[in-house]
């Protein structure tokens, strides 16, 4: 596989070389991975993509990979989920959830971002790789590092639940917890990337670490039958996810793999940290950094490094953004796993309940198709809903106590004894 990506300035446009850096030496504004979508187009087709297994690998010409590349595992491939209930209720024609709380190796969208950081980790030569986390990205980070063979050590703030912290501690990673928010985190990280011949994946691997997301978008038009949606809803944290949504539609249509059209971007936060929601109802030209204060831990950032971009974005797509609070993120987990089936963790509470706001301010309309992105997994975050779900007095085993608990709990009798016909 041809390279045809280059290191590129966001800012003053100057290319650099493909290594682990994140800024421009020139300006110090950000750098992301600029492809040759001419050279492209000759490589790869949309119809070469059939006979390719579905997860994030089977677009690999799209994505920051050296030419000797070979796969690890099946990340990415999570299912477009189709809503009856809500839809219904919410009086839409077409509403999807994209559901990576089924991501593989750990269950959240964070594995696909990983799966191409480590792969820049192994071409640049680095042993131990980490990053600054909510939890999410730790967690894939430790998963994916035990598979290739790295070493892990992983940066988070020291009140992350303890699930996430569970769910990176059995991978086997070195965890130091941090008496201090997210940006304390990160900031410390960037210190430890100059320091040491390490791979951080969200500090000097991030532009490689970033495209991963673009395969969240790849998988939606695909799923939609090689078009693109109207409306997305996706929760904000960094503000990196939203964009790499917007430039995977962006490179199909280049590619001539789907047909253009207008999409409204929507980002969704809490609002106990809502800086880019924030800027955006306010039409600040930069969100003001806010202290975070929400159950919503994932994308607790108040100083997001892609909020300018995602703020941007947003007004420039004609979309909104939004934020909810606790309760009414608990209360959004809730309906989605009581309406689809799908348990999310509290970013996707906060990514359905923005959604139900949304459609009420009429910004979303009953005619448009709408995809809801669904982050993680719910098994991450039961400490936010525990307390809704109190553990039920036990009964005795015996039929006639059954039968009293029916009457107590739904106000109903046993059935009628039916005997069974000859």
């Amino acid at each position: 596989m041809a390279v045809h990506y280059r290191l590129r300035c966001k800012e003053c446009g100057k290319t650099w070389d493909n290594s682990p850096r994140s800024f421009c030496e020139d300006c110090f504004s950000p750098v992301e991975v600029s492809y040759d979508y001419d050279a492209l187009k000759k490589t790869v087709r949309r119809e070469d993509l059939a006979s390719r297994e579905f997860n994030m690998w089977r677009y690999s010409e799209l994505l920051p990979l050296s030419e000797d590349f070979a796969p690890t595992g099946a990340v990415g491939g999570t299912p477009l989920v189709a809503s009856r209930k809500l839809a219904s209720r919410w009086g839409l024609q077409e509403l999807y959830f994209k559901n990576d709380a089924v991501c593989f190796p750990s269950l959240s969208f964070k594995d696909r971002v990983v799966a191409t950081a480590l792969a820049a980790a192994r071409r640049f030569g680095f042993e131990t790789v980490g990053c600054s986390s909510t939890g999410n990205l730790a967690n894939a980070v430790a998963a994916q590092a035990a598979q290739q063979g790295f070493d892990a050590c992983v940066f988070i703030p020291a009140d992350l639940e303890p699930a996430k912290v569970l769910n990176t501690a059995v991978y086997g990673a070195r965890i130091v917890r941090i008496n201090g928010n997210y940006d304390q985190v990160n900031r410390l990280c960037s210190q430890i990337a100059d320091r040491f011949h390490w791979g951080l994946v969200n500090v000097n691997l991030r532009p490689y670490y970033s495209e991963g997301s673009k395969t969240h978008g790849y998988e939606i038009a695909e799923q939609l039958g090689w078009r693109l949606p109207d409306n997305v809803v996706v929760p904000m944290a960094g503000g990196s996810l939203i964009g790499k949504i917007a430039k995977a539609f962006r490179e199909l249509v280049t590619l001539g793999w789907v047909e253009a059209k207008p999409v409204k971007f929507f980002g969704a936060q809490a609002t106990g940290c809502s800086p880019i929601s924030d800027g955006v109802k306010r039409n600040l030209q930069r969100f003001e950094p806010q202290k975070p204060n929400t159950i919503a831990r994932s994308l607790a950032i108040g100083n997001p490094a892609d909020g300018p971009y995602a703020i941007k974005l947003i007004r420039e797509s004609g979309g909104w953004a939004e934020d909810v609070s606790d309760p009414e993120i608990v209360a959004a987990i809730k309906l989605l796993a009581e309406s689809e089936g799908i348990f999310t963790e509290t970013a996707g509470g906060v990514t359905t309940g923005v959604t139900q706001k949304l459609i009420a301010q009429n910004r979303i309309k009953a005619h448009e198709t709408t995809v809801v992105c669904i982050t993680g997994n719910g098994l991450k975050t039961t400490d936010a809903i525990a307390a809704e779900y109190p553990a039920t007095e036990a009964i005795a085993p015996r039929l006639d106590a059954f039968e009293a608990y029916l009457e107590t709990q739904i106000g109903t009798t046993a059935p009628a004894t039916v005997s069974a016909k000859a």
